[in-house]
Formats: structure tokens, C-alpha cells, sequence
């Protein structure tokens, strides 16, 4: 991948994980550019289905498209950033993030958005005022 498309997906991510909302400046690794659509299922590598994701967001959903909601049992398409909006699916709860939908719900589990690590780490920078997950990205 080329530097000028990466830095077009963090640009218009506005330098937060388009899945967690996690801040890079404060990421102790690298952000990536995650394959929405995953090239083995035929993911293109173009702005479109590209999201810049926090290395923990990327490395849990891996080339999973869905999860199985916890409430109904059903797999479930994961959250697309170029697709879904971020507050339609979830909410935050002080540090911890809620799925308000199944697409949240699936998406919360496989990226494992509240392990204790995260939350304490997200704690900590709401405290300091550093973590306002914007709520405003996709769709």
C-alpha cells in the first residue's frame, strides 16, 4: 500500500480507530489499514473498503466478517465503517462500549472491545480528556 493512500484513510478517520475510536497519538503500536472486505474474500485494496484501525481493533477481527450476537445467537455482519454509522451501533458506558444494535453487539465480542486492559487504558484518558470518541464516523 502506497504512503498517500494510508494517509488518506487516516486523514479521513481524523486519527482514531474507525472501530474502537482509540486516538493514535496515544497507541503504543501502529495503527494499521485494515481490509474491511479482507483480500482473501475479495477485498479490494482501494480508499472505499480500507479502515484505519488501532492494532488491537485489527488484529482481533483479522478476516472475520461477522460474529454471533450474544443476545439472539445469530451471526452477524461486523460493523463497516464505510457503511454503518458508529452511533446507530454503540454507546458508550463511561469507559466500556455497548453494542445497541446486533451489528454492535457481534462487533463489541470479536474485537473484544471492553477487555479489562482497554477499558482501564480508556479510563484513564477520559480522565485526562484525551479519549472523546467522536460518534459521528460512517456511513
Amino acid at each position: 500500500m502506497d504512503v498517500r493512500l494510508r494517509e488518506e484513510v487516516r486523514q479521513r478517520a481524523g486519527g482514531r480507530c474507525e472501530y474502537c475510536l482509540f486516538p493514535e497519538p496515544f497507541a503504543e503500536l501502529r495503527f494499521q489499514v485494515d481490509h474491511i472486505i479482507p483480500q482473501q474474500h475479495g477485498g479490494p485494496t482501494s480508499l472505499e473498503n480500507l479502515a484505519f484501525s488501532c492494532f488491537r481493533c485489527n488484529k482481533c477481527k483479522g478476516p472475520n466478517l461477522s460474529g454471533i450476537d450474544p443476545d439472539t445467537g445469530q451471526i452477524i455482519g461486523l460493523f463497516n465503517p464505510r457503511a454503518h454509522q458508529w452511533s446507530e451501533h454503540f454507546r458508550w458506558e463511561g469507559a466500556r462500549l455497548a453494542g445497541l444494535t446486533a451489528v454492535g453487539r457481534a462487533t463489541v465480542n470479536v474485537l473484544q472491545f471492553n477487555r479489562p486492559d482497554a477499558v482501564l487504558v480508556r479510563e484513564t484518558l477520559l480522565e485526562e480528556g484525551a479519549y472523546l470518541g467522536r460518534t459521528d464516523q460512517g456511513g
